[in-house]
């Protein structure tokens, strides 16, 4: 595909920086949370003005767990708010709601909301993905072995059980606040996407800098491993 006409269906961010955004300000972590949260939020309405199929946003990791039980906790009840304040505007424009990761582990109240937002937001012509209790390598090896339960284990098989199997290959990973890594985030889904590490910290992420970030795509060359 030539270059100048590239665009990209599916975009995953790694939303990293929450915490020292926090720190730099003196100000609680949850606070930075919060702020986070609001980055999100203004994210998921510039959708509207986009041609962007999918949007997939890492929450909470499998290994997040790990965390202080105060912060597990924080961010539980953010997002337990955010579901109950922005799912009428989720409906409203047309965005479809995915979970992808084990949700089912969460307390009853959140998978109850959850479903219901999923059901509700189910017609949505544009998706948001949010991974939580999310982990790749275990979403590999689930897929594996459901795989392994229909017939032989192939890249197709296997693609069929992977969370993100009813959405746009992945064109573009952004992780934010200068760490350079994936973190256990779609490592199968990401094998030919492109990357962007950004020395920007999550709270101050804006649709700007994600418009910018598509530009930066669509100039590049994709060959997946040819020349």
């Amino acid at each position: 595909m030539n270059a100048s006409t590239q665009r990209a269906r599916h975009v995953a961010i790694i939303m990293d920086g929450n915490g020292r955004w926090a720190k730099k300000r003196h100000l609680p972590r949850a606070l930075g949370h919060q702020r986070g949260v609001e980055a999100v939020r203004k994210l998921v309405r510039s959708l509207k003005n986009s041609d962007l199929e999918c949007l997939t946003l890492y929450a909470f990791s499998s290994e997040n767990w790990k965390r202080p039980e105060d912060e597990v906790s924080d961010l539980m009840n953010m997002l337990r708010k955010f579901i109950r304040s922005d799912l009428e505007e989720f409906v409203e424009n047309g965005v479809r709601l995915k979970i992808i990761g084990d949700y089912k582990v969460l307390a009853d109240d959140i998978v109850e909301l959850l479903d219901d937002a999923i059901a509700r937001t189910a017609h949505g012509t544009r998706t948001v993905a949010v991974a939580l209790n999310y982990g790749s390598q275990q979403e590999i090896v689930r897929a594996a072995k459901l795989a392994a339960e229909d017939g032989a284990i192939t890249e197709q098989s296997l693609e069929r059980h992977l969370f993100t199997h009813d959405l746009p290959p992945l064109d573009l990973l952004i992780r934010t606040s200068g760490e350079v890594r994936l973190s256990n985030f779609l490592l199968w889904q990401a094998a030919y996407a492109e990357m962007l590490f950004l020395d920007v910290l999550w709270p101050d992420f804006t649709p700007e800098l994600l418009s910018h970030s598509l530009d930066t795509f669509a100039a590049r060359e994709r060959r997946y491993g040819g020349r």
